[in-house]
């Protein structure tokens, strides 16, 4: 025989609400406590009476089920708020804009512009790169300028050298003060964020 439907609102007798109160509340916490044991879940109620008296349940601490909950809501709101998105696309592209800025200084760097800012180390760094650059390009005309019967295209190379020299043989060079260039920067600008 089961159990007849109730329907479900406020008792208005307070001895049968405090009871059932009772009843409830440890039939809920035993639940809470079966569930946190059966599924290995992280368990917390908290339950308030009528006249404000406090009881809880937590499978491991109530603080860190708590802070857990708070962690768990604001990574939510994060994902449903589509400002976060906004904001992450934003720092996105500062972060490439500022990419893009060091890039180009590289760039100016390696046309021998804007040097007046390098200290001597950095002077030495972008004379290596500019060698071991240098070498690269030199090894794929001797290398890479080959007919497919093996002979030599160019017996002459652009920078004065004969195929017949060595490529490994270390190359000098020497940076110097360039020329005053007009260096105008794009009138245009494109706002990202």
């Amino acid at each position: 025989m089961g159990r007849g439907k109730i329907v479900i609102r406020r008792i208005d007798n307070s001895t049968s609400r405090q009871v059932t109160f009772s009843k409830r509340r440890n039939g809920l916490l035993k639940k809470a406590k079966e569930l946190a044991i059966l599924c290995d879940a992280e368990v917390g109620v908290m339950i308030f009476s009528s006249t404000g008296k406090l009881y809880d349940f937590a499978s491991t601490s109530m603080k860190s089920v708590i802070d857990r909950y708070g962690k768990a809501k604001e990574e939510l709101q994060q994902l449903a708020n589509p400002t976060s998105d906004v904001k992450f696309w934003q720092r996105e592209a500062a972060m490439l804009r500022q990419q893009l800025q060091n890039l180009q200084e590289s760039h100016r760097q390696m046309m021998g512009e804007e040097l007046s800012g390098l200290g001597v180390k950095d002077l030495q760094n972008l004379e290596n790169q500019l060698e071991m650059s240098l070498r690269g390009i030199r090894m794929k005309k001797v290398y890479g300028t080959r007919d497919g019967d093996g002979t030599n295209r160019n017996a002459l190379l652009a920078n004065g050298l004969s195929i017949g020299e060595e490529p490994h043989v270390p190359v000098n060079l020497q940076l110097c003060q360039p020329q005053q260039q007009n260096y105008k920067p794009p009138t245009r600008t494109t706002n990202l964020g």
